[in-house]
């Protein structure tokens, strides 16, 4: 029987063991989630997205009542197989005319309109530049699209006219963005990037959820608020419905051309059954209640404005104010305590955000009052400073940095050589010693060689952690482990990287196996796993082959982490000084430091060390 290597002493028998057991690596990490008791709302409600309280409004409760009673409580069908009724029309009608376009469709969800529009406009031959920090539903649209995707810098405009001018060749191409980010409640540079789309030959698709009914003129949302609603390189935007108008659903809102297209190749519109009749009504109710709330939405940035000061943080563009507070645990301390003190708040930890940006994410509602708040920036500061000086007295883990993840773009160039000469500048950095020198970890070995032995033997490191699977077939980690009648587990290599973390207080160099997209199971690649763990503040160093087809091998290597919000550190050559693929590289990859190793003969600790690579890769660890 095949099992999870390293999950457990022996093999699972039970669906329910392994799945237990991967809960339990999630608790030990403070990431479990739990659903939160069911209650009524409360005035210390601070989380929910009810910000216009039009959820318990009387006018969009009567609407829903009626539209209950007229065409009952399901929509029946699908909409194109005759679900739906004349509420559906009615809202989308609405939608449109509330944000100054021509049509508006109505989808079960926010989730599904972000999946149905970039996935309706775009696919193979196409590419899609997206914000780094973009909701995860615009994330899971990208990829599902089958387009080629590049991840921009977090709102920054330059960065998406340069990865768009690294995808000239594709057919169509697309700039996807939140307008208020959902988890750091700032602004993208909409006005900019339309006028980039513009000289670019490219289009842009706001995601409104969080703007929409508080920031534009009549709260139209972000692109209003910017002035490029009407924008010929505005592709269209997505409004939900269950953040200000307090209801759900959402509306993909646009040309009649954009509409149309989403009913013919929109899968999560054309395959699911129409939302509630009285959902539709009620939204309706609600546009015309947003609209028409100049001072509800006045109020809301007046107060949002007033809580980021009293917690010392920039001005929030609407009235999301994300408070960071760092690890997970810390910020499940955090919000525990408010809670208890008759808050309606909770942490917001990975996957959400990236590891180590844990934080509260308070929202700030128009009946919310000054006292209410301000007792809230008391009782945020005060559990701030409670969870700082218990996790000075009582560390539950050790927040180690850097951590550094070596990867290749392909097998044999030269990592485990480049690790060691990693592990020699980490020691080598001014006051650092022997006893102050990271600690190098390889995940998964295969064959019998064993780079852990050779980076021992190379910087005099003595004893270093085994890797958590060895396996003695020298091939590719999924192929090695089907040998050996194992499976490898993803959840036990992450919970022993963050094991050896709290054990490497100078550091943590981690040299994967092979090339970055090799497989380390059936369904997951080492990229995968190296999405999920190294988020900033985490280093990349990729090691690539100095000579020939090394210029295809590494570009291609490079889109596939930026593909994935992973932005290298540095880019090591390995092997013989070839000075045209560096000067190539220097201008084409975009990483900050290229660093040449050349062959090391012979390939001992005392040539090692002479290496002037050793000094430059010292820029690793520094911040």
């Amino acid at each position: 029987m095949r099992g999870c290597f390293g999950a457990s002493a022996s093999m699972p028998s039970r669906l329910d063991t392994t799945l237990s057991e991967a809960l339990a690596a999630l608790e030990s990490r403070a990431l479990r989630r739990h659903l939160p008791a069911p209650g009524s709302e409360t005035e210390g409600d601070v989380s929910s997205n009810d910000l216009l309280g039009l959820s318990r409004h009387p006018q969009v409760l009567a609407a829903a009542r009626e539209a209950l009673e007229r065409s009952g409580a399901g929509g029946r069908a699908a909409r194109l197989l005759g679900g739906g009724s004349p509420d559906h029309a009615a809202a989308e009608e609405a939608a449109a005319s509330w944000l100054g376009a021509e049509a508006a469709l109505l989808f079960a969800s926010g989730y599904q309109a972000n999946l149905g529009a970039v996935c309706a406009l775009a696919g193979r031959g196409d590419a899609i530049v997206s914000d780094a920090l973009n909701h995860a539903s615009l994330v899971d649209a990208t990829r599902l699209s089958r387009a080629h995707v590049l991840v921009a810098a977090h709102a920054d405009a330059q960065a998406v006219r340069a990865a768009l001018r690294r995808t000239r060749g594709a057919r169509r191409r697309l700039v996807v963005t939140e307008g208020i980010f959902s988890m750091d409640g700032d602004a993208a540079p909409l006005a900019d990037l339309a006028g980039i789309c513009e000289e670019e030959d490219a289009w842009l698709l706001v995601d409104e959820a969080h703007a929409a009914g508080v920031i534009g003129p009549g709260g139209a949302g972000a692109c209003a608020a910017a002035g490029i609603a009407g924008h010929e390189r505005l592709a269209g935007r997505i409004v939900t419905g269950g953040k200000a108008l307090g209801a759900g659903g959402a509306f993909a809102i646009g040309s009649r051309a954009f509409q149309e297209t989403l009913l013919n190749r929109a899968r999560p519109f054309i395959y699911s059954t129409a939302p509630p009749p009285p959902l539709a009504a009620s939204l309706a109710a609600a546009i015309a209640l947003a609209r028409a709330a100049e001072g509800e939405r006045a109020r809301i940035r007046r107060l949002a404005h007033r809580l980021a000061a009293a917690l010392s943080l920039p001005a929030p563009a609407a009235a999301i104010v994300p408070v960071p507070i760092g690890t997970s645990r810390a910020a499940s301390a955090v919000a525990s305590h408010l809670r208890e003190r008759g808050f309606a708040l909770h942490a917001v930890r990975p996957p959400t955000v990236p590891e180590g940006s844990s934080r509260l994410r308070i929202v700030v509602h128009a009946n919310h009052c000054e006292a209410l708040l301000d007792r809230l920036a008391k009782e945020v500061r005060g559990a701030i400073g409670r969870a700082a000086r218990v996790s000075v007295e009582h560390p539950s883990r050790v927040e180690a940095a850097p951590l550094v993840f070596v990867i290749g773009t392909g097998t044999g160039i030269g990592k485990t050589v480049a690790s060691a000469a990693l592990l020699l500048a980490g020691t080598e950095l001014p006051g650092a010693s022997a006893a102050s020198r990271p600690l190098y970890w390889k995940p998964v070995q295969t064959g019998e060689e064993s780079d852990t032995a050779t980076v021992a033997r190379l910087t005099g490191a003595g004893s270093l952690p085994a890797p958590l699977v060895s396996l003695p077939l020298p091939a590719s980690p999924h192929e090695a482990a089907h040998a050996a009648g194992i499976e490898i587990c993803i959840e036990a290599l992450t919970e022993r990287l963050e094991s050896l973390r709290s054990e490497a207080p100078h550091g943590l160099i981690v040299e994967l196996a092979g090339g970055l997209l090799v497989p380390l199971t059936d369904e997951a690649t080492q990229a995968e796993w190296l999405a999920a763990v190294a988020a900033p503040p985490a280093r990349i160093v990729l090691v690539a082959s100095s000579g020939l087809g090394t210029l295809n091998h590494t570009l291609l290597t490079l889109e596939a982490l930026r593909a994935r919000a992973l932005e290298p550190a540095c880019l090591v050559l390995a092997g013989p000084e070839h000075r045209s693929n560096r000067r190539t590289l220097e201008r084409l990859s975009g990483v900050p430091v290229v660093v040449s190793l050349p062959q090391i003969e012979p390939l001992d600790g005392a040539s090692l060390r002479r290496a002037p690579a050793i000094g430059q890769l010292r820029q690793v660890f520094l911040p």
